[in-house]
């Protein structure tokens, strides 16, 4: 599957950057561009687009000052080109002369790529402004999550967007999918012939999967409160897991085939009612700054998932994720069906069954863990993990990465529309009804409540 579906159109010869002042492009993206130009994939103008008056000395000094705040600077030439490929335009977007401010700025360049590292509130507008101003013929565009907040905004935002662009052309990012870890559960689960026999409802009692934060909203409160667990990191990243996990193997190489497939895992999903989610919230998220005093929004969200295939029947998939945990993880659980017999005293407790286990961050690895007898005369033994593999130095950041596929028009870790609507299907039910917020303290697992929760099936396991 090497580069499977780029698009035979031509790379992008600029990158306009809509929201170059705001936190993401300090944070992740200079840092990426910064990476690019170290590999040398980065060679064309970089033009930021953003309402604050201003020059681009300060814009360069920005980008300086966020590079090196996000690491060691080993290349200071890199680190030049990166700056003097910048430009800038300072402009309101619903004014169409920033538009045409942009266009100047792109001069004879072909093939722009517009990324909107912007409030979503914003994509429709930056979108038809780039429309109207004539900038989208040849052109892609770079979204960033949430696409939507629910069915039906997600519905319009890509009626907007197929309007002005063609949907080869639409870039939704999703960060998690950029991760090397991510990227090898789908090389992990097709490249091996042991894991299918076992891959199924016969074989798999239950999967979980668990994104923990061991830090609270970071003064982010105004958008927690628009937003929450749910449809922050749910509805999206651990979607997206499931679906590697879960989906058919695809029937050619390619990864048009995987996002069909993944889809299809989108389409089998359960819609969820309220018996299905646990909702939780840090005590002392209220007295966070933005936050409503009386806010019934969840900083912690555990589903019961359940896919209708033929694979998958009768299996629980259970989601977990939330702020103030006692570290920042994430990590699949796959337990496995226990031995039909228990021959042996000590492999008869359901926690005795083997189990792979995925952990995708801080540190990358597999590990399958399996019992082995201790020396001596009794048929005691001890569950042990068979690390598989490990982190690897030297590879790229997710947003390096994806920045570097839209350039070149390579769509295979990215959502499209069909996927992206399907998700937001199954969360629908839940998105207005729901059970109410249950407080938790900082530092523990969540509220009690999800433990029963997952109880039937063993309980959590948390990351170390």
């Amino acid at each position: 599957m090497n580069n499977p579906i780029a698009s035979n159109d031509a790379a992008s010869d600029a990158l306009v950057l809509f929201g170059v002042t705001g936190d993401l492009a300090a944070k992740k993206i200079f840092p990426a561009l910064y990476a690019m130009c170290k590999r040398g994939t980065l060679n064309v103008p970089v033009i930021g687009v953003a309402s604050s008056p201003w020059t681009i000395e300060q814009l360069r000094a920005r980008a300086r000052e966020s590079v090196e705040r996000d690491g060691p600077v080993d290349d200071p030439a890199a680190l030049e080109r990166v700056l003097s490929l910048l430009r800038y335009v300072s402009g309101n977007y619903n004014d169409s002369a920033t538009f045409d401010a942009v266009k100047q700025a792109l001069g004879n360049t072909r093939h722009p790529a517009f990324y909107l590292a912007i409030p979503p509130a914003l994509f429709p507008t930056v979108i038809r402004g780039i429309g109207a101003a004539g900038l989208a013929a040849n052109a892609r565009v770079i979204v960033e999550k949430p696409f939507g907040r629910d069915l039906a905004s997600a519905r319009e935002l890509n009626r907007i967007a197929l309007e002005v662009f063609p949907e080869d052309a639409i870039f939704r990012i999703d960060h998690f999918l950029g991760k090397e870890a991510i990227m090898n559960i789908l090389y992990f689960r097709f490249a091996n012939s042991f894991l299918e026999p076992i891959w199924n409802r016969n074989h798999v009692d239950s999967v979980q999967i668990t994104l923990a934060e061991d830090f609270g909203v970071q003064g982010r409160g105004t958008f927690y409160e628009s937003a929450g667990c749910l449809r922050d990191v749910v509805q999206n990243h651990l979607f997206q897991i499931v679906a590697l996990l879960a989906m058919e193997p695809p029937a050619r190489r390619g990864f048009g085939a995987v996002h069909r497939n993944k889809t299809d895992i989108f389409e089998a999903m359960r819609p969820l009612g309220p018996d299905d989610i646990v909702r939780g919230q840090y005590a002392g998220y209220r007295d966070e700054a933005d936050v409503a005093r009386d806010s019934d929004v969840e900083t912690y969200c555990a589903l019961r998932l359940h896919i209708d295939s033929w694979r998958w029947d009768g299996v629980p998939w259970y989601l977990r994720s939330g702020k103030l945990l006692p570290t920042t993880a994430c990590e699949v659980v796959v337990r496995l069906k226990p031995p039909p017999q228990n021959l042996f005293a000590d492999s008869a407790e359901r926690e005795y069954a083997n189990y792979l286990r995925f952990r995708l961050s801080p540190h990358s690895a597999i590990a399958l863990a399996a019992r082995v007898k201790r020396a001596g005369k009794d048929f005691l033994g001890d569950q042990k993990e068979l690390f598989v593999v490990e982190d690897e130095a030297g590879e790229q950041s997710p947003y390096e990465r994806l920045l570097t596929d839209a350039m070149t028009g390579d769509g295979a870790l990215f959502t499209r529309e069909d996927a992206v609507e399907a998700a937001w299907a199954v969360v629908e039910p839940i998105l207005g009804e729901h059970p109410p917020v249950i407080a938790y303290q900082p530092g523990s697992w969540g509220p009690p409540a999800a433990n029963h929760f997952i109880a039937p099936d063993g309980g959590w396991s948390n990351p170390d």
